[in-house]
């Protein structure tokens, strides 16, 4: 990794990820000060008025503890959207845009490797992906320290994390793929967004009926499985592992990719 690159980058887009701190650190705070035991009948009501809406973005069933409300109104849709958003951004300043323009030509005319460019820029992806999650892990627990004597089950609520980050990686890495295998944005980003955004989609649609449950085959998402994780069963563990493995492989096949394409300038 080139220690050079990696500060010049995270001084050029902190500016970026301090918006997304921002925007995790309200609707988290909201999320977490909302939980209340009794507010579940509420919100029960409003699901059977609604039931098609809450299904779509995972509001099922609200819960009776502060890990169950947590893992169906933030994990279901709000810390997947998020970070994939900030994935797509830092994906185009990072690779897509220095391919697009030409830059990246100059950039590997010094005398370094692809291989040490290309992931220090995905280290410096990678990194602040970490962070918001790690920011988030330590916002909700500070935030419920404060508000409830209530207190999360540690375990539980960082192997639900673990599997967060498992999935966040997976969208990272196919992201950045594309990111080193094509030249015209349209494309390099396109393709890695549109991956994640009709996997959100599907998902969605695979929650609304019984008869759309097909559906959640479709999508790498069932392989996150924030309940299962939480009682450490074997397949929700296993999907897990099968994410990080293909993350790993993604970055393997851009390592590769990058190394023998042409470059536009």
């Amino acid at each position: 990794m080139l220690t050079v690159l990696f500060k010049k980058e995270w001084k050029a887009n902190y500016k970026i990820f301090l918006i997304f701190i921002a925007v995790l650190t309200l609707y988290t705070s909201v999320i977490v000060a909302m939980f209340d035991p009794k507010l579940g009948e509420s919100l029960n009501a409003m699901k059977e008025s609604m039931p098609q809406i809450f299904a779509a973005f995972g509001m099922t069933d609200p819960g009776l503890t502060m890990l169950d409300f947590l893992t169906n109104y933030l994990y279901g849709f709000i810390f997947i959207v998020i970070p994939f958003i900030y994935i797509i951004i830092m994906c185009h300043r990072l690779m897509s845009r220095y391919i697009d323009k030409g830059s990246m030509a100059y950039l590997l005319a010094t005398p370094h490797t692809r291989t040490k460019v290309m992931m220090t820029q995905l280290g410096v992806l990678l990194s602040g992906l970490i962070m918001l999650i790690v920011y988030a892990v330590l916002l909700i627990i500070g935030c419920s320290t404060m508000l409830f004597d209530e207190t999360i089950e540690l375990g539980k609520f960082l192997m639900t994390n673990v599997g967060l980050l498992s999935i966040q990686m997976f969208f990272a890495c196919i992201c950045y793929l594309c990111a080193c295998c094509f030249n015209e944005i349209k494309f390099s980003i396109g393709i890695g967004a549109g991956i994640g955004v009709a996997s959100i989609l599907i998902q969605m649609l695979s929650q609304v009926s019984d008869k759309m449950e097909f559906l959640k085959y479709m999508t790498p998402l069932t392989l996150f499985d924030a309940k299962g994780l939480q009682s450490f069963e074997q397949s929700a563990v296993i999907g897990m592992v099968v994410l990080f493995l293909v993350s790993i492989a993604a970055i393997i096949f851009a390592q590769v990719c990058f190394k023998k394409r042409d470059l536009p300038l």
